[in-house]
């Protein structure tokens, strides 16, 4: 049976509470383990790119909000406005051609009912449900994800390995346990590794997404010097035409989202 990598990453706050974000959005980059080494070689050279034309250090973390925003590390560099947007348009193109597959599941905070609503727990368990579905039991998978948020996701996926109701066509709902995932949930520094950065990349154009064209909310205006509307749609439709996004996730959704509480 072939195996597959899944790695995490997200893009605001889990608390079940709006103070620090309206939504959460955690996305999984996922496949097989015979594309990985290309896959690997072919980001490094794409870094190498990088590193020629803007001076971006090739061992130097892409974390998208603080590229997007000019914060932290990026300040050193100088670019300007058009530098920033232009990377964000070469990595978007890029990220477009690898050979992955994509799951992005929102969590909107502002549907929440109960104070004590899992976020986590449910953006976690529709993920790999949604991953589960598509492996149709041919192949198995490992997850690995940045340390912040390891203990809880590994406790959701050792509950969900033995009990994980979903509704039946029946009606009510019926257990059907997780059986591809292989080990706990593993841990990985998201500086070392070019696969949890891209998950970063499209997690947080899924939240950009949803927010101005889901939700028609407006854009923090740091974020808006650099990406506009029409910017954040040409990257969502990149991806598609990449062929990267699972739009089996979600048939109601023109990228795929998958969004609760329903």
């Amino acid at each position: 049976m072939e195996t597959y990598i899944v790695y995490f990453d997200e893009t605001g706050d889990d608390g079940a509470n709006t103070l620090s974000s309206k939504h959460f959005v955690l996305s999984s980059v996922y496949l097989a383990v015979d594309s990985w080494q290309d896959n690997f070689n072919r980001i490094r050279e794409f870094r190498k790119e990088l590193k020629e034309k803007y001076g971006l250090h090739i061992k130097e973390e892409i974390h998208t909000k603080h590229l997007v925003r000019d914060k932290g590390m990026y300040r050193s560099y100088n670019w300007g406005d058009e530098q920033r947007r232009q990377m964000l348009i070469d990595i978007t193109k890029f990220i477009s051609e690898l050979d992955i597959r994509v799951i992005n599941v929102v969590i909107d905070k502002e549907r929440i009912k109960s104070s004590d609503y899992p976020v986590l727990k449910n953006a976690l368990t529709y993920n790999i449900q949604r991953i589960e579905n598509d492996s149709t039991g041919k192949w198995h998978y490992l997850i690995i994800t940045d340390e912040g948020r390891l203990a809880p996701m590994r406790k959701t996926a050792r509950e969900i390995r033995a009990y994980n109701p979903i509704q039946s066509h029946f009606g009510g709902f019926q257990n059907a346990p997780i059986k591809g995932l292989v080990e706990d949930i593993m841990a990985k520094d998201s500086a070392e590794s070019y696969f949890i950065q891209i998950c970063d990349f499209i997690s947080f154009f899924t939240d950009l997404y949803y927010r101005v064209v889901d939700k028609k909310e407006s854009l923090p205006k740091r974020v808006e010097r650099i990406v506009d509307e029409s910017f954040i749609k040409r990257v969502m439709v990149t991806f598609k035409r990449g062929n990267i996004l699972n739009l089996k996730a979600s048939s109601t959704h023109p990228y795929g989202l998958v969004i609760y509480p329903k």
